[in-house]
Formats: C-alpha cells, sequence, structure tokens
C-alpha cells in the first residue's frame, strides 16, 4: 500500500487534487489528520460513511477507504445523508456524511437538516478552499466571498456543533467536542469543515476517545410522587412518541397498570401494540378521527405526554386535544413541554422518559391478572381486498397487502414518504412493536425514505422496505446506489403519474391543480435499467406475487404500482387543518369523502 505522500502526490499528477496545499508538510501514511479523526470516530462508534468524493475531499475519502468504517459512494449528497440519518436509526450508530466544497456541501444540508429534526447523530465532514485561494475565485470555492459562512460553520439551528479547521493544533478540541457531543442524550449533528493542506497535517498520537454515555435528566422523587397524585386524582390519558421508543416496556406496563386509554404519534407507531384493546389510534398526519372522538366525549382530566413534541404534524394544534385542566408534558429537551399548546395548562418534567416511567409505577400497585378483550385492528378499518383485473390498484389493497406480506410476515424495516405514501401507511399499517416503522414527519423532505432506505438496509445488513411517491422517486432514490453494494432495499412506488398530494390538496382547498399530472415513469425498467430488479404492476390481483418476488429478492427491487388516483387520501385531514388555521367557516374539504 502506497503511503499517503505518494497517493497525493499522484492525485496532483492526476489533476484529481488541485496543487493549492502544495509545499505544505504531509506526512506518512497513519499520522495525517484525516486518519486519525476516521480512526478516533470509529473508536466512537461510526460504522458507516456515505457521501460523494470531491477533489477536496480526496485525502478524507482514501482514509475512509483503509478504515474499519464501512464506505458507501452515492448518487448525490442529499440522498446520502438521508441515508445516513436512517442508518443511524437502524443501528443505533452514529454516522458519518462526507462531500466537497461548494455545491458538496451546501446539496447535504437538506438531508442534514432532517437528521437534525429527527434527532440523529450524524458528523458531516466536508472540504474547504485553503486560505491562500479565498477570494480568488477557486472552482467551488467555499470562503466568506461565495457563501454564507454561519449556516455552514457555526454552531446554530443545523449543527450543534461546527468549525471550519485552520491548524492541526486544533484537532485535539475538535475531537473532544465530537466525543462530548455523541455521548450526550438525544441528537447531534457536528459539521467539520477541513481545508486539503489540513486533511494532510501530521498529528501526533492522541488517547482513544470512548463513547461512554452522559447522565441522563432525571425528575426528582418528591415531583415524582406529585404527578402520581394527581394522575390518580382524576381520569387521564397517555400520548407517546418516538421519543419514547426505547422504553416501549415500561409504557406498556405503565397503560396497562393504569388501564387508561393511549395513542401515539406518527413517527410512535408500534411502542404500543396498535392491537392492543387499550390503544386507541395514531394522531396527525393520516390518523384516526377516533382519538379526537375520544378526546371530545370523554375528556379527560389530564394527559400524559411522553417523547413526542406534539408539533403539527401529530397534534394539528387541534385543541380538540387538549384536556380539562392540565399537560405532564415529560422531555428531556426542556424547551419542548408547552411550545405545541402554549395558553394550555402545562406541567413540564424535564427527565429521561425510561427512568421517569421506572419511579412512577412504583406509585400504581400491580392489578390482578385479567383477560383483556381479543385483539382488534384498532380502529375498526376493515380489509380491502383485491379484485381480479381491477385496474387501477386502490392504495387501501396495496396498505392490505404491505400488511400480511412485509409488516406480519416478515422482520423488514417500513420507511414511509412524506406526503400521500405516508398518510396511507399511517392510517392503515399496523404495528406490534417499536422499531419497525419509520418516517421522517417534522422536516418532511421528499426523498427522504426513498433514500433513507438504502442507508437503513445497508446498516442492518437486512431488509428495508420505502412506500414512497413517483414524485419522490424522481426527486432522489439512489436506486443505482442500491445495485452497486447489492443492497436488500424494496421500493413500493404509488405511482399516479403526479405530485398527488399537491393536487389533492389544491383541489380540496378550491385552488388551480394545472400541471401537478406529470408523464408517467416505468420505474421497474428505470430499476432494471441501473442493476435492480423490478415489477409493474398494474391490476390488484398481481400485488401477491409482486411482494413475493421483492420479498424473497436478495439485492434492491422496485414494485412500480399505478394505483387509483380517484382514492381519497387520509391526509385531507390535513387540509381541513390548513382552513382552519385560515380562520375560514368552512370546516370541510369539498369534493371528498374522507375515510377516518
Amino acid at each position: 500500500m502506497r503511503n499517503l505522500a505518494e497517493k497525493r502526490a499522484q492525485a496532483i499528477k492526476t489533476g484529481w487534487v488541485d496543487q493549492q496545499s502544495q509545499g505544505q508538510p504531509t506526512t506518512v501514511e497513519g499520522g495525517s489528520l484525516v486518519r486519525s479523526l476516521v480512526g478516533q470516530l470509529a473508536d466512537l462508534g461510526v460504522r458507516q460513511a456515505f457521501g460523494v468524493s470531491g477533489g477536496a475531499i480526496a485525502l478524507l475519502y482514501d482514509a475512509i477507504e483503509d478504515s474499519s468504517v464501512a464506505l458507501h459512494h452515492f448518487r448525490h449528497e442529499t440522498g446520502a445523508a438521508f441515508a445516513a440519518t436512517e442508518a443511524y436509526f437502524a443501528s443505533n450508530h452514529p454516522t458519518m456524511v462526507f462531500a466537497t466544497t461548494g455545491p458538496g456541501a451546501l446539496n447535504a444540508l437538506t438531508g442534514i437538516t432532517a437528521a437534525k429534526w429527527d434527532g440523529a447523530k450524524v458528523i458531516l465532514i466536508t472540504g474547504a478552499t485553503s486560505v491562500a485561494q479565498r477570494g480568488r475565485w477557486a472552482t467551488q470555492e467555499s470562503s466568506s466571498y461565495t457563501l454564507p459562512q454561519d449556516a455552514l460553520y457555526a454552531k446554530g439551528a443545523i449543527f450543534d456543533y461546527a468549525i471550519r479547521v485552520e491548524s492541526p493544533a486544533e484537532y485535539p478540541e475538535v475531537m473532544r467536542r465530537l466525543a462530548l457531543g455523541l455521548s450526550r442524550p438525544g441528537g447531534f449533528i457536528a459539521h467539520v469543515c477541513i481545508p486539503m493542506a489540513i486533511q494532510a497535517g501530521r498529528i501526533e498520537n492522541l488517547p482513544k476517545r470512548n463513547l461512554s454515555a452522559m447522565s441522563m435528566p432525571t425528575a426528582a422523587p418528591n415531583e415524582v410522587a406529585h404527578i402520581a397524585r394527581l394522575l390518580k386524582s382524576d381520569r387521564f390519558a397517555v400520548w407517546v412518541g418516538f421519543g419514547a421508543t426505547r422504553c416501549a416496556r415500561l409504557v406498556k406496563e405503565f397503560v396497562e397498570r393504569t388501564g387508561v386509554k393511549v395513542f401515539c404519534s406518527p413517527r410512535g407507531k408500534g411502542i404500543i401494540n396498535e392491537n392492543h384493546p387499550q390503544f386507541l389510534g395514531v394522531t396527525g398526519l393520516g390518523g384516526h378521527s377516533r382519538v379526537t372522538e375520544y378526546m371530545v366525549q370523554n375528556k379527560p382530566a389530564r394527559l400524559l405526554v411522553l417523547g413526542t413534541r406534539l408539533g403539527e404534524a401529530t397534534s394539528f394544534w387541534d385543541r380538540d386535544l387538549i384536556p380539562e385542566e392540565e399537560i405532564i408534558h415529560v422531555d428531556i429537551d426542556p424547551e419542548v413541554p408547552g411550545t405545541a399548546y402554549p395558553t394550555a395548562e402545562t406541567l413540564a418534567v424535564h427527565a429521561e422518559i425510561g427512568s421517569f416511567l421506572t419511579e412512577l409505577i412504583e406509585h400504581f400497585p400491580v392489578k390482578p391478572l385479567q383477560k383483556l378483550p381479543s385483539a382488534h385492528r384498532g380502529w375498526g378499518d376493515t380489509v380491502t381486498l383485491p379484485v381480479e383485473g381491477r385496474s387501477p390498484v386502490r392504495p387501501q389493497v396495496i396498505m392490505d397487502v404491505l400488511q400480511k406480506k412485509v409488516v406480519d410476515g416478515s422482520d423488514a424495516l417500513v420507511l414511509a414518504e412524506c406526503g400521500n405514501s405516508f398518510a396511507w401507511c399511517n392510517h392503515h399499517l399496523r404495528f406490534d412493536r417499536p422499531g419497525r416503522y419509520r418516517v421522517s414527519t417534522l422536516f418532511g423532505s421528499m426523498g427522504h425514505a426513498a433514500t433513507g432506505v438504502v442507508g437503513a438496509a445497508l446498516a442492518r445488513q437486512a431488509k428495508a422496505v420505502a412506500i414512497v411517491g413517483d414524485g419522490s422517486m424522481l426527486m432522489n432514490s439512489e436506486v443505482s446506489s442500491a445495485a452497486q453494494y447489492n443492497v436488500p432495499a424494496v421500493w413500493v412506488v404509488l405511482n399516479d403519474a403526479g405530485y398527488g398530494m399537491c393536487r389533492d390538496g389544491h383541489r380540496a382547498l378550491s385552488l388551480t391543480d394545472s400541471q401537478f399530472d406529470m408523464p408517467r415513469v416505468d420505474f421497474a425498467a428505470m430499476a432494471r435499467s441501473m442493476g435492480a430488479e423490478g415489477v409493474r404492476v398494474e391490476s390488484e390481483d398481481l400485488l401477491d406475487v409482486a411482494f413475493d418476488q421483492a420479498m424473497a429478492a436478495t439485492g434492491p427491487f422496485v414494485i412500480d404500482i399505478t394505483i387509483d388516483p380517484t382514492q381519497a387520501s387520509p391526509l385531507l385531514a390535513r387540509f381541513e387543518s390548513l382552513i382552519k388555521q385560515g380562520g375560514s367557516k368552512h370546516q370541510k374539504v369539498s369534493g371528498w369523502e374522507v375515510d377516518t
């Protein structure tokens, strides 16, 4: 293996790396900053790296390839960042994204922002224009002369930690900050930008930094006792979200001890078995009216909220979901409680949910074992049976086949794309345990699931299935990357030849819906052209065979389904919310019968 100096010299000779760092000290392999950085990130738990290379990041790319971190070269930085996000959630290991200067760094920002909003742990490493070349219009220059620096290289709305390294002497402090960030509870997004000359700078041996968890915030015993007295004093219900995923066993024990009703956010599906007799349904986008009906007709005095921000996608900020007395909101982020409903009486509890529930459960006696009612579908949906030769395919039928073949028939991870695809999944699919379902309802970027499914499948080395729209697949899918690495990812494309959510929304709000239709794409043929497998489904009776093929495939597989666009999406409740927010007296969307 050639040493770093030889590789760099060859890179300059071929023009792959510019000469902006010529004359700067280089080091033998193993002593460079980037090789130390990659090694120490591996020690901190990083197992996967996703990105697109370029001249200004070539030395880092080379260091990753020679390390224990698995390198995945994607087609677009946005897709790489989405994949890194889902790889984190699939494996619980922090991930790395790499990108070059200029467009490379900017392209990554959409996916990195989604990672921030979803609470992932992702380290973005980019190249930078060296000092001597700044302001001289270097190719893809990323200096204060060309790009906003605070958004890219400063702690703020996107990054929990960000720095442009200007000297190898800064490296020990950079690693200390990264280690601290990765050890803290919740998400952590960092950006380390390194000019080529600094990438090659010599680093003395540093001690390995092991990832040890920081202490979690806990509620004082007297605070927990007070909350227990409040809950015992009158009727209450429980609202759980994604932040309670790792505490699913405790949530179930508490709910069954108290006998209360429970419902969840879209990202919280599966924390409580959705067939559990005490489970009411899912709130928010594509959710179930049964939850609101319960809160209106059987208004509890209090609502115990665990692990959800109660943002728009979860609550629509619907005042019908506010209890009579107060919301008791538990979260590790002290800024969360009270934000969604600022005028509602809120008791904020700054604590990790697991430790809080462990203490709270002790205040409620164990009830004698009793036979629970038989499992039900949760909200009374009926199976929509496929009809031989029926075309186009109804989305409800696809959901029932998905339930049978994927959710119940495998251990595959299921990802839903934002928009109508997510609404159908949220409303119809039922999960009996946490960790099987992923959706990004917060940032809600198109292409998140279409590319994230590749990262999830890579991280878990097992099947992952994404339900996406044709618009998202055209925007960003990374099927080619999946074919390169033979990833067991499956795309279920709900193909209505248009931007369905936009089209439906404009119609529901009596706005123009021109230009949302587009030429129908054969995604199965496109997949085959990129080295993946694919089938096109145009009638309902062919769904079973298509899903059997996809779930049996060892590599990437695309199921392209021509769907019936006249079927009203469960997302239409979102448009009723928009009408309410606008102050309109019109409370129902016209022209649609919404299945709730």
